[in-house]
């Protein structure tokens, strides 16, 4: 398969890495309205660049790579591309429902598979709490909390698009969206959501959300997320309180339990920040996309319910 990027930004060249270490799948382009940008990506992986999404030819799946905002826009425009059979687009899919439901259709319309990346489900701490979770192993659930206290300092939000609200969208969405969808790939659909936004930095976006949620299956809990801690990142941790079991996870995105007391369970004896997906969760990716595992990546209706959380509270 022939794989095209659209955006040559930082998380590009963890597309191509990926796309680099997978068997039945090679990069053979690049697009960037930024020509410049797009010849030193193209010339150090040896592949044609274009600037526009529509001088793409002969190409199976597209990756869009670009700013948040432009993800809507940029997806419809690729599934007008000859040939491409999948599009992946980066976390979040839009910033709106309105617009998810756009890019889905005209996917759908030409009978695309489009494929949302949130490769952090594939994370080995995550998938371990998903597979318990699902075989039933800590009965009720009954609350939750999940804490993202991180830091990006003034300096990053005078760099292009970073802290604009039509296209970055706020703390939710580029920092804390993977979060998000955990939350739906845990429990479930969410039946009620509230919160408040703090923007004390004088940003577009909101820099701190605080949110409580309610589950169909009852579970309630808290999500918090800020970009405001003092000169680094402190803190990303999980508590689930279960009927069968008390868990807290930590460490970047994930990495390590500081409690687990499940019954039946012994805590696991593995190192999972040895095996941290989020630096291998792209490479996760393109082998479930080659070995048609679509399965794996999140729903259509988990993705509308997690623009639908991130857009209520952050705007």
């Amino acid at each position: 398969m022939k794989a095209g990027i659209i955006g040559c930004g930082r998380i590009a060249r963890r597309h191509i890495e990926a796309i680099q270490k997978t068997k039945g799948i090679e990069l053979t382009a690049v697009c960037d309205s930024d020509n410049v940008r797009a010849n030193e990506l193209a010339d150090e992986f040896g592949v044609q660049a274009v600037e526009s999404i529509e001088d793409l030819r002969e190409i199976d799946v597209l990756a869009v790579t670009t700013p948040s905002g432009l993800h809507p826009e940029h997806v419809v425009q690729a599934t007008r591309v000859d040939g491409v059979s999948t599009i992946l687009c980066e976390k979040p899919v839009s910033l709106t429902v309105r617009e998810t439901v756009k890019m889905y259709k005209a996917a759908q319309e030409r009978g695309i598979s489009l494929l949302p990346v949130y490769q952090n489900r594939y994370n080995p701490l995550i998938d371990y709490l998903h597979n318990i979770l699902d075989q039933g192993r800590l009965g009720k659930i009954y609350q939750f909390a999940i804490n993202v206290f991180w830091n990006r300092n003034d300096e990053y939000f005078q760099i292009g698009w970073h802290g604009t609200l039509d296209i970055d969208g706020g703390v939710l969405f580029t920092q804390a969206s993977h979060y998000v969808d955990m939350l739906l790939y845990f429990f479930g659909p969410i039946r009620e959501a509230k919160g408040l936004s703090g923007d004390l930095r004088n940003l577009e976006v909101h820099d701190s959300v605080s949110a409580v949620c309610k589950f169909e299956s009852g579970t309630v809990g808290s999500l918090n997320a800020t970009v405001s801690t003092y000169r680094k990142n402190y803190a990303t941790e999980l508590v689930i309180i279960a009927e069968k079991g008390t868990i807290r996870a930590s460490g970047q995105n994930l990495s390590q339990f500081d409690f687990f007391d499940v019954e039946g369970i012994e805590p696991p004896d593995i190192d999972f920040t040895a095996d941290n997906a989020h630096k291998r969760g792209h490479e996760e990716l393109y082998r479930y996309l080659m070995e048609k595992r679509y399965d794996m990546f999140p729903t259509y209706q988990e993705v509308l319910d997690g623009i639908a959380l991130m857009e209520k509270l952050s705007f």
